[in-house]
């Protein structure tokens, strides 16, 4: 089209090769509130607890927060596409009581053990999201169903072939050593002591932020987070997706699992029951929404860091640890609230 005098009027403007600011750039950003939650978490507690700041204290955070971090990444990337896993916390005493009594019973190298876990474990997850693709019943029923499963399995055969409700000392078997250095290990620096957990959190972190931010396979995950049905039809691998997501929370559930009985020695059978709902609680607070398509693992690290603080904060606060579920309960609103108000932000913008 062109004027009176013959020139061609400019082409409209494409919004989105337009600059946008950095206020813009962080409203877009699931973990957002979360990282506005956990300063004030922690100034919070800089001041009602006097030991809050102490390194050893700091130290102690950062190993509750990785317990709880090591789960809260693929239960982050499993919520963005959609799902849930209520099997999760049992899973990982599962994978422990694996390789306990595998390698007890075998009088087998404790490797073989840790290997026989991580195949089993890994089925676990294969399971729950073929169950998923196959039945289209909600990820809800399906892991409801294998977390009570894997709760009576758990306690029956540990009865069954320990005569008790916890497993038998591996202590002094081959390969002990070495895998406790794997899985268990940790490090003192004067009055500060980090757990090898802290190392496996951050390195979990970093591979999933790659895998969602970077990968085909992360936009993947977005997409049927978004909607299976149109995810489908641009040629997503839709029940690859689920299934992969699935096996990556029995994954991460296998290493919880090895830094339990590699801790401790042994494995009580009725651990792990309620923690799949601090797994996404953790998710939850970092961004992710229960509608799935959005979220992200960094987020999901922040929401168990203010986990982490929380706990032991109210503990070095010396008030009544009775009241943390509360704490967590309204940090889950506020954080839920929250996220639904930064992410219609971003979607205004």
């Amino acid at each position: 089209m062109s004027t009176a005098t013959g020139t061609r009027a400019p082409a409209p403007r494409d919004e989105r090769l337009a600059p946008t600011s950095l206020l813009r750039r962080l409203l877009g950003r699931p973990e957002l509130g979360a990282v506005v939650g956990a300063a004030a978490v922690f100034v919070f507690f800089s001041f009602a607890a006097d030991s809050f700041l102490r390194a050893s204290s700091l130290s102690t955070i950062l190993y509750s927060a990785s317990t709880i971090g090591i789960m809260a990444v693929p239960v982050a990337l499993l919520m963005i596409g959609g799902e849930f896993d209520l099997s999760a916390g049992v899973m990982v005493t599962s994978s422990a009581l694996l390789s306990s009594m595998f390698s007890y019973q075998m009088t087998a190298n404790v490797w073989v053990g840790v290997l026989v876990s991580l195949l089993v474990t890994l089925g676990i997850g294969f399971f729950n999201g073929f169950m998923l693709t196959r039945t289209k019943l909600p990820s809800f029923i399906i892991t409801l169903g294998t977390f009570l499963m894997l709760t009576g399995l758990n306690l029956g055969f540990t009865k069954l072939i320990s005569g008790s409700v916890s497993t038998k000392t591996i202590a002094d078997m081959e390969g002990f050593s070495s895998a406790r250095a794997l899985f268990a290990s940790q490090w003192t620096f004067g009055s500060v002591t980090l757990k090898v957990t802290i190392l496996w959190w951050l390195l979990l972190v970093a591979v999933a932020t790659w895998i969602l931010l970077r990968t085909r396979a992360g936009n993947w995950i977005f997409a049927v987070g978004g909607g299976a049905d149109a995810a489908r039809a641009t040629g997503v691998p839709v029940v690859k997706t689920r299934i992969g997501l699935y096996m990556g929370v029995a994954l991460c559930a296998w290493i919880s699992g090895q830094h339990i009985l590699f801790s401790f020695d042994v494995v009580q059978s009725g651990e792990g029951v309620g923690n799949e709902f601090l797994y996404i609680i953790a998710a939850v607070i970092g961004g992710c929404l229960m509608t799935g398509g959005y979220g992200s693992a960094i987020g999901s690290a922040v929401g168990a860091f203010i986990f982490g603080m929380t706990s032991n904060g109210i503990v070095y606060a010396q008030w009544n640890p009775d009241w943390f579920k509360f704490f967590l309960g309204a940090m889950l609103l506020l954080a839920t609230l929250l996220n639904a108000w930064v992410r219609k932000r971003a979607e205004a913008k």
